[in-house]
């Protein structure tokens, strides 16, 4: 599947054969991924599986990031997961550069912790918090573990695998002043929870670099279960200056293959309503298609 020429056949074998069988038989492994750095996984996980069969995690957000990130520069990962961003990371921004990754999980946290040490990055600080617009205690559901990523505040109805409580606060009172002022990126995955992130982030957006850029997962639906609206993050993000971008991600199996042969998707200029699961990018830059 990784080092096989071409990519005729692969989308069919991941989609049929290769991603439900490691998600139903699950392997543990420590895995080389494309940028050569190490990930301890477990392939119940979407994630993990997908490091382990295609050795990477959202092809085009890696991309971007890559051409963003250079030696020196902060970047900050709200929603960390496992890491796999945050160590991309210290290694594009160097011994000099800084990362800030925050996750409100406690075992998604050790496993941050663990895939820093594990790549000998001593340029992440790993924080086990969580981010809102307000000093307050949330709790946190996960449905299944078959997706450790959807750990959320989300209202939910169906049968819970696990839940945990954390202390939030807003992200300025979480970073230090360094790290607000070398912030190159700042990147916010936080199921459903992204209006409230934003609305803490806002008095920060001023102290940024000219050339900051943040980039949102935005989940129309989930936010709505929590009172919030796309519309109103937006407007935040343009009324401090910033144009908003959306950058392709398809989850699905069959779509990596061709994502990781070809050159990764630029985000494209977005004017109209968000009425989908979508990656913004929000940048003062002023064009059709972000460079």
């Amino acid at each position: 599947m990784r080092g096989g020429p071409g990519t005729v056949g692969k989308a069919a074998l991941a989609t049929r054969w290769l991603n439900p069988r490691l998600r139903e038989h699950p392997r543990r492994a420590v895995v080389t991924v494309r940028s050569g750095d190490r990930f301890a996984v477990d392939t119940r996980d979407l994630i993990q599986r997908y490091l382990y069969l295609f050795g990477a995690w959202e092809p085009h957000m890696t991309g971007w990031l890559r051409r963003r990130l250079r030696p020196g520069d902060g970047f900050v990962d709200v929603g960390a997961n496992i890491g796999v961003f945050s160590v991309l990371a210290a290694r594009l921004v160097g011994a000099e550069g800084r990362v800030a990754a925050i996750e409100a999980s406690p075992d998604l946290h050790r496993s941050l912790v663990r895939h820093a040490r594990l790549n000998g990055l001593g340029n992440i600080r790993a924080l086990n918090a969580a981010v809102s617009d307000r000093p307050r205690k949330l709790t946190f559901v996960l449905a299944s573990s078959r997706n450790t990523g959807a750990n959320s505040i989300v209202p939910y109805d169906g049968p819970v695998e696990s839940s945990f409580e954390m202390e939030a606060r807003p992200l300025p009172e979480l970073l230090d002043p360094a790290e607000i002022a070398t912030a190159r990126v700042i990147k916010i995955d936080v199921e459903g929870a992204e209006g409230g992130v934003v609305r803490g982030l806002a008095p920060m957006l001023g102290a940024l670099r000219p050339d900051a850029e943040i980039t949102v997962e935005v989940a129309p639906e989930r936010m709505a279960r929590l009172g919030d609206r796309v519309d109103d993050l937006l407007a935040v993000m343009r009324d401090a200056g910033f144009h908003v971008y959306r950058l392709p991600n398809d989850y699905a199996a069959g779509s990596y293959p061709s994502a990781l042969s070809g050159e990764p998707r630029a985000p494209v200029r977005w004017r109209g309503p968000v009425t989908e699961e979508s990656d913004l990018i929000f940048s003062r830059v002023d064009a059709e298609l972000l460079p």
